[in-house]
């Protein structure tokens, strides 16, 4: 089960992972927190007349393409995008935000599709969000609560049998380290790097934040489903420019340097060794039966 805030964060974020378990015969669930009713549109083809005024249609339009690029199921747990604030000093959220919503009234609404679905595995984001939306900060915590309540009986008693998961991720895929990479590549073959700008930013950032490739313990081999994943985020075309910094970086360069989406093992009920290789080691056939 892959948990994420909006609606093109599940190809941004894991999406060839999820590409690689679902065709390995493994059900994997996307399950999207809000409606990304707020979002803006990033890319400029489609800033035309009644995008933006349907833009909670479009973005479940959009949602039901990625998910069939991905080869995933994916579900809505109903919520309303915060939007992203900006400003000095930064406005209040509108009322009927997500991340304004009580921790308990989320965290139920997401144990109840756990305990349904019946997950070995979770992902989601860091306590910073990945970036620090206030809809992803909220999607952490609502998904650390809901790995542990879930196979609670004392817990949301209404909210179905009780399921415990074995394991539960933070997804680390914009790394410095992986840029750092790319960048010297293409230094190598005497080309500017597209992508300097972003890797600069990142490494002012981490002076305060460290960098997340520290924090990494699994990384999944799934460069073959690279192309999957692009697919999918093209699908998102309200939020993903094809000619924008998502794709900067040749497919056969990603596939080559580096052909793995990372991860950061923050729970498990299992014994495994780090550094990992699979988010599924050391669940053994006795634990998925």
């Amino acid at each position: 089960m892959a948990v994420h805030a909006h609606p093109d964060d599940e190809s941004s974020k894991g999406g060839a992972t999820t590409a690689r378990y679902a065709d390995e015969g493994n059900d994997v669930l996307v399950v999207t927190l809000t409606g990304g009713e707020r979002g803006s549109i990033l890319n400029p083809a489609m800033d035309t007349p009644g995008v933006l005024e349907r833009m909670q249609e479009i973005r479940r339009e959009e949602m039901a393409a990625a998910a069939a690029a991905l080869g995933v199921r994916q579900t809505w747990l109903g919520f309303v995008d915060s939007g992203l604030p900006e400003g000095d000093p930064l406005p209040p959220l509108p009322e009927d935000s997500f991340a304004l919503v009580p921790l308990d009234v989320a965290t139920e609404a997401l144990v109840r599709v756990v305990r349904e679905f019946k997950p070995h595995v979770i992902t989601t984001y860091d306590e910073m969000g990945g970036y620090p939306h206030p809809d992803h900060i909220r999607c952490h915590e609502v998904s650390v609560a809901a790995y542990e309540a879930a196979g609670d009986p004392e817990k949301f008693p209404d909210a179905g049998e009780p399921w415990t998961p074995l394991k539960l991720y933070y997804d680390h895929g914009f790394t410095i380290r992986r840029m750092e990479v790319f960048a010297e590549e293409f230094a190598r073959i005497g080309e500017p790097f597209p992508m300097q700008e972003w890797l600069d930013r990142s490494r002012k950032h981490a002076v305060e934040r460290g960098d997340t490739m520290a924090r990494v313990t699994t990384q999944v081999e799934c460069g073959k489903y690279f192309p999957r994943r692009d697919d999918a985020l093209r699908a998102h075309a309200t939020q993903v420019d094809p000619n924008g910094v998502f794709f900067a970086i040749p497919l056969e360069m990603q596939q080559r340097l580096w052909p793995t989406e990372e991860f950061e093992l923050a729970r498990t009920r299992v014994r495994t060794e780090i550094p990992e290789t699979d988010l599924f080691a050391g669940i053994t056939d006795e634990y998925r039966s």
